[in-house]
């Protein structure tokens, strides 16, 4: 009895699944690319299934046949149910930031490579075919698209450059949707006798690209919003699953633009922001799970068109072999012409970065096609308004190209890698191999002799395996050259990005704990991937920069400091600072385990040089972090110390979850018992979920009452102007008033130190200080620039309402006269931090100047009996 209808679809389904899970073990014993296998495979399916419906001697498998050669789904279902799954899943794999140094690159191949191969196909054609221009331009387009799935999965397996990889990979992203936006814009020429209006044309391609963009990026970020309200882990994966369909579709159906590069950018925004979004457990599984979902997508969809190519070559002649080989030589040229004739004119112009010479001849060799080009070939063959000889034309020529391309490109490009040598590692990782493996076995014999000892391992049995380790770790560090493969600065580079990449990691294991703010998490990630960055590419400057990014303002607390100061509406800087707050405190906890961290594992192998360096990084980095800390716990007491019970509340928790855990895996405690006491730990977890409340003017009544200008005022003054005062928050190196420019507030120093550069002479002024009373009382201008040495606490009271204040209340006028005498005879305001001197507030800011300053060298600041020794002057 034949199988049919629901039935046989479903059974075909389930055996290519089946044919697609032993293809993959197959293709690594062959060493060929499993996409390579797969079409072959898919070749073989469609013609035994042709030869099944021929014969009589299989009847039984006549359903199944015909369902395999008439498969139930269109070029459009092909392109519809496959392509969202992979290029979504393409861009959430994809490092964002590294690949954004190599945007040009990827913008060159990705669609002045399309562009150029479709009119060089299409005019190497014309001569040849006997079919009009922009039927070949239309071929054109189709065979244009790069499939990257077999060419990365050869680049993964054996080792190749990461950069090589990403550089196929970011290409892929696009260059399906400049093929399908070409193709979209010459079809209705072939099918309708519309002439082409090349201005038209270029238009509608950059608004279809630009309006994309900005579609994928809002559906992205409206996502990561409902993930972050909803908070279920299933729920926020099941978005995840949907996001790509939902913009796809909209942007494809209903606002016309590319639904290939809204679903790129969908995905490129949730890989940018949805580690900090996402919990890590939950942001892992949704990563496995797409892996899973773009294997299963990848595979059919190749087969499924391979399936279909005996049926397209019905009817092949020997000239539709030339004309093959003369698209795949002017495909093959026009991809040479971009990557040798372009790719060297963006590294002049320092757009992107250079592109080795074995790079170049790899990605153009391993420019091989695949399902997309078959899919869009099916689409013209199944188009009613396309005459029969040219979608026969179409049909045969392009199944040809992809055919060529996998079974001679594919099945080649790993012997053009392995002869290029780009399997091989770089002279400075060659280099860290040894110096880590040396160390790495030395360490591994010490436990191993150990761990064998203790268990009651006779010395017959162990003493072959740590003879054997230790010759290992003799070879290693008898062809160790680190010390003369890398130079002091590219081990203080190195040191600096694994510091970034160890920050990052201590993030997101911090990130499971329940409570932490995911904007805080979500600023604290962005700027270890940032000083990731900036480290590999500008070194300890560029570090250093990230770290001021870090800590300056954002422009979040900046406006809602203005509508603080100008709208009298509290509730955006509160809702601030209590997010800097708590950055600040979880950035200080990190810095610690960052110092353990070089101390224990860099030093050693780097050396104590480097790790004197690296460290004196980290402590500047953690003093500007104790003075930030400071300054809000010298005002915000109460709070501090509500924050930092509250996240010792949270590691304790997990830390209890963990014991819980650990019991369960060792049969203490039964799984019954488990489960009751996760939800016991689940519920006081919940309790902790509640925002603590932040009182922004907590304490600045009694500051105003207990500064030395404001002594003598009646209390009802006092509570007036405690209520029209605002604060103002500084970071070093923020300028609060240029010179020249008008004086709008007088600014009380609560906390902080402030340098004013007036006639070539810096003047410092410290808590207690009085910032523009003479300016606001002669409405005078600024005489000089004022800009902020540490992190500072001011309160701002308006020029207009202190000379009200003064005019009212003469000795105010009185104290402000009384604080200048004191400071012209050398008694000087007290400092941040209490029982610190005045004489180390200079010395305070060294670490604001050290850090803040773009290109300052931190060991140049120090005088010359310090440097060595790694101490700073307040350290003393």
């Amino acid at each position: 009895m034949a199988v049919t209808g629901l039935a046989a679809i479903l059974l075909v389904i389930a055996l290519l699944l089946v044919v697609v899970s032993a293809v993959q073990p197959i293709a690594r014993k062959l060493e060929l690319s499993e996409t390579v296998l797969l079409a072959i495979v898919g070749i073989i399916i469609g013609s035994l299934a042709d030869f099944a419906l021929r014969t009589s001697y299989a009847s039984a498998l006549s359903g199944i046949a015909e369902t395999l050669l008439d498969f139930p789904i269109s070029s459009e279902s092909f392109l519809l149910i496959f392509l969202p799954v992979l290029v979504f899943q393409g861009a959430l794999a994809i490092d964002v930031r590294r690949l954004a140094h190599e945007a040009a690159t990827v913008l060159l191949l990705a669609v002045v490579a399309v562009a150029l191969s479709t009119a060089l196909i299409g005019f190497a054609l014309m001569p040849f075919a006997g079919m009009p221009l922009v039927v070949c331009l239309l071929l054109g387009s189709i065979v244009a698209t790069t499939d990257p799935s077999a060419v990365a999965g050869i680049f993964r397996d054996i080792g190749a450059s990461t950069r090589l990889t990403r550089l196929v990979e970011g290409e892929a992203l696009l260059n399906d949707a400049a093929a399908i936006s070409i193709f979209s814009i010459l079809l209705p020429s072939v099918t309708l006798h519309r002439a082409i209006h090349p201005g038209e044309a270029v238009v509608s391609f950059v608004v279809s690209f630009a309006g994309a963009l900005v579609v994928g990026v809002l559906f992205g970020r409206l996502t990561l919003a409902m993930m972050s309200a909803i908070g279920s882990s299933a729920a926020e994966i099941t978005l995840s699953v949907a996001l790509p369909y939902v913009v796809y579709i909209i942007s494809d159906e209903f606002l016309g633009v590319s639904g290939v590069v809204a679903t790129a950018a969908a995905g490129l925004t949730l890989s940018v922001y949805g580690p900090s979004t996402v919990r890590p457990q939950t942001w892992l599984f949704l990563n496995q799970l797409w892996q899973q979902l773009v294997f299963w997508a990848g595979s059919l969809v190749f087969v499924l068109a391979s399936m279909l190519v005996p049926h397209l070559l019905v009817g092949m002649t020997r000239w539709d072999w030339v004309l093959i080989l003369i698209a795949s030589v002017a495909g093959l040229t026009a991809r040479a012409a971009v990557v040798f004739g372009m790719l060297p004119l963006l590294a002049w112009s320092r757009l992107s970065p250079p592109v080795p010479t074995p790079f170049k001849v790899t990605m153009v060799w391993g420019g091989l096609r695949g399902a997309i080009t078959l899919a869009l070939a099916l689409a013209v063959t199944e188009n009613e308004h396309v005459a029969t000889p040219i979608a026969h034309f179409i049909g045969i020529i392009a199944t040809g190209f992809v055919l060529i391309t996998l079974l001679v490109n594919g099945t080649t490009l790993r012997s053009l890698v392995l002869f290029l040598k780009l399997d091989q590692l770089s002279s400075i990782d060659e280099a860290m191999r040894h110096q880590v493996l040396g160390i790495g076995l030395g360490n591994v014999r010490e436990r191993a002799e150990e761990l064998g000892g203790e268990l009651g391992f006779s010395a017959d049995a162990t003493r072959p395996v740590l003879e054997q380790i230790e010759r290992r770790s003799e070879e290693e560090q008898a062809a160790n050259v680190f010390d003369q493969a890398l130079s002091d600065t590219q081990r203080v580079n190195l040191a600096l990005i694994t510091i970034a990449s160890q920050e990052r990691s201590l993030l997101l294991d911090l990130f499971r704990m329940q409570g932490l703010s995911r904007r805080v998490m979500e600023t604290l990630l962005r700027s270890s991937e940032a000083a990731i960055d900036g480290a590999r590419l500008e070194g300890r400057l560029g570090y250093v920069r990230a770290l001021r990014r870090r800590l300056s303002p954002s422009f979040r607390f900046n406006l809602a400091q203005w509508v603080h100061n100008h709208m009298r509406w509290d509730r955006p800087l509160m809702l601030c600072m209590a997010e800097r707050f708590e950055m600040l405190m979880v950035a200080h906890f990190i810095s610690i385990s960052l110092t353990r961290f070089m101390r224990e594992r860099l030093e050693p192998t780097l050396g104590s040089r480097i790790g004197e360096i690296v460290a004196e990084v980290l402590s500047r980095q953690r003093k500007l972090l104790d003075e930030a800390l400071e300054t809000l716990r010298l005002h915000y007491h109460g709070y501090a110390e509500a924050l930092e019970n509250r996240i010792f509340r949270q590691i304790a928790l997990r830390l209890e979850g963990e014991e819980y855990d650990t019991l369960l895996s060792e049969s203490l405690i039964s799984d019954e018992l488990n489960r009751e006491l996760l939800k016991e730990l689940e519920r006081r977890r919940h309790r902790l979920n509640k925002r603590l409340s932040f009182d922004l003017r907590s304490g600045i009544e009694d500051r105003i009452k207990n500064a030395a200008v404001f002594k003598g005022l009646p209390g009802a003054e006092l509570h007036d102007l405690a209520t029209t005062t605002s604060l103002r928050f500084v970071a070093p190196q923020e300028m609060l008033c240029r010179k020249g420019q008008k004086m709008r507030y007088v600014y009380f120093i609560s906390a902080g130190l402030v340098e004013a550069h007036v006639a070539g002479v810096d003047e410092l002024y410290g808590a207690g200080d009085l910032l523009g009373a003479q300016e606001a009382l002669h409405r005078w201008r600024c005489v000089g620039n004022v800009r902020a040495v540490q992190f500072g606490h001011f309160m701002a009271i308006k020029a207009s309402r202190f000379r009200r204040l003064v005019d009212d209340y003469p000795v105010v006028m009185q104290n402000i006269e009384t604080i200048l005498r004191k400071r012209e005879a050398g008694e000087r305001p007290t400092s941040l931090l209490p029982k610190q001197k005045i004489a180390a507030m200079d010395e305070d800011g060294l670490a604001a100047r050290a850090l803040l300053a773009p290109g300052t060298d931190v060991l140049a600041l120090m005088p010359p009996d310090e440097r060595d020794e790694g101490t700073t002057p307040s350290d003393k």
